[in-house]
């Protein structure tokens, strides 16, 4: 399996985590069309968010980033700060 984490802090960072929180439903229908999808979690942090994006392989998780960065673009109007990525293979995958 193959993950992404995106963290966003800096430049618009409140209106990207509120819209997303507003928007969870859009958000969990765009993500579940995803191609091999895990899972998939959006964390509010002390300085901004965080998402983490679990697929069965790189493709997936590509098409995940592709899929936020449009979905940002499309729906909020202020200018944000683009998310740090971090992206590898899965050492350790638990589901309960």
């Amino acid at each position: 399996m193959y993950a992404v984490v995106r963290q966003y802090s800096g430049l618009g960072v409140s209106e990207v985590v509120d819209a997303i929180e507003e928007n969870n439903e859009e958000i969990e229908k765009l993500l579940r069309e995803v191609s091999g999808l895990v899972s998939y979690s959006f964390i509010r942090t002390t300085d901004g968010a965080m998402s983490v994006t679990v697929c069965q392989d790189k493709t997936g998780t590509d098409e995940s980033v592709r899929v936020a960065a449009e979905w940002i673009q499309a729906n909020l109007s202020a200018s944000v700060s683009p998310p740090v990525i971090s992206e590898g293979t899965t050492v350790v995958q638990i589901n309960v």
